[in-house]
């Protein structure tokens, strides 16, 4: 809750992090680096948790959901960890809000060939809208 963040690429930077998330091209749980952009990276949720279904490949949002979304929701829920309360919720959230943000942000299409329907509020047209678009001069993504 006191954490301060940093947003940055500067590998000098990141070194002095205690928890570096979706930059510095490592995924090191240990070390609390969890970025997915490396080209050896395969990881799923099935693979950081075996009892798990899901094979999506994760981005940095699953990375940190499978690593403490357990811990987090025991938290907020004043649940125990590994009891049924949080275990269903655990699973609810990954399947219906983190797989899609692990999806889109791995450029994982939702339907083979034609999609059903179309998609118009999804999370992550919600944050493009926070971008500045293709011609705005003023380009700078962290003016408000």
């Amino acid at each position: 809750q006191d954490a301060e963040i940093v947003r940055t690429r500067d590998p000098q930077l990141l070194a002095q992090c205690d928890v570096v998330v979706d930059v510095g091209g490592e995924y090191d749980p240990e070390r609390h680096r969890y970025d997915h952009h490396q080209r050896s990276f395969a990881e799923s949720m099935r693979s950081l948790r075996p009892d798990k279904p899901w094979t999506t490949k994760l981005s940095s949002a699953g990375l940190v959901y499978g690593h403490f979304g357990s811990q987090i929701l025991a938290g907020l829920l004043q649940q125990p960890e590994d009891g049924p309360v949080v275990a269903a919720l655990y699973d609810k959230l990954y399947e219906n809000f983190v797989e899609e943000i692990d999806a889109i942000d791995n450029g994982i299409a939702q339907a083979e060939g034609e999609p059903r329907y179309a998609l118009s509020t999804t999370l992550s047209a919600r944050v493009g809208h926070l971008n500045p678009r293709w011609n705005d001069p003023d380009q700078d993504t962290e003016v408000g």
